[in-house]
């Protein structure tokens, strides 16, 4: 009997461990697994075209999702990187393909893309940014929000158009709008990694 109550506190505990990694209120529900078709770029952004494919046309079909002609996406290397990622499932504390968190994959990022170093937590990674106003944002920046918490607990990048790439703890990396009223809400800052 003294078996079951440490597991059940065990795992108790863990759920609580991962509970605290890249956590957002209305992310914090059971998985919504859907299969999506390798290429297709996933979104939530109520002001983006859904279940857009990209195939040959990587550039093109990221600049449809974000609502901008493909001349104005300055980093062909970003948007292979996000396509190689996108779909993957949120694991707290992951850095790999089966599975990885909001500030892996914005470090893994700034790592492969721009050959920039940032922290590995999404608190510290905030305190170290050159803060920019929204308006100012530009491709590559970070954003970072506070959900009911007094720190930071979530990051991504920003694209284009006020859309931004991150790992959604129920649907894994995908695209959303800072505008759409769940992250305006509890966006925090932004800026450029110094």
């Amino acid at each position: 009997m003294k078996y079951i109550r440490v597991s059940l506190l065990g795992c108790f505990s863990l759920s609580i461990f991962l509970l605290t990694s890249c956590l957002t209120r209305k992310n914090a529900l059971p998985p919504n697994r859907t299969v999506t078709a390798k290429g297709t770029i996933l979104t939530d952004a109520t002001t983006s075209r859904k279940d857009v494919r990209t195939g040959n046309r990587l550039l093109e079909g990221y600049a449809e999702v974000l609502g901008v002609a493909p001349s104005q996406l300055k980093t062909a290397a970003l948007y292979r990187y996000i396509d190689e990622w996108m779909g993957t499932p949120h694991r707290s504390g992951g850095v790999s393909r089966h599975g990885l968190d909001c500030s892996a994959f914005v470090g893994l990022v700034m790592r492969d893309v721009y050959g920039k170093s940032v922290p590995r937590v999404s608190r510290d990674m905030a305190n170290q940014i050159k803060r920019k106003y929204e308006r100012q944002l530009q491709e590559g920046d970070l954003v970072f929000f506070s959900f009911g918490r007094r720190e930071v607990d979530h990051v991504g990048i920003y694209l284009h158009n006020n859309k931004f790439v991150h790992v959604s703890t129920s649907k894994g990396v995908i695209i959303s709008d800072l505008h759409d009223s769940w992250y305006y809400k509890y966006f925090e800052r932004a800026g450029s990694v110094k």
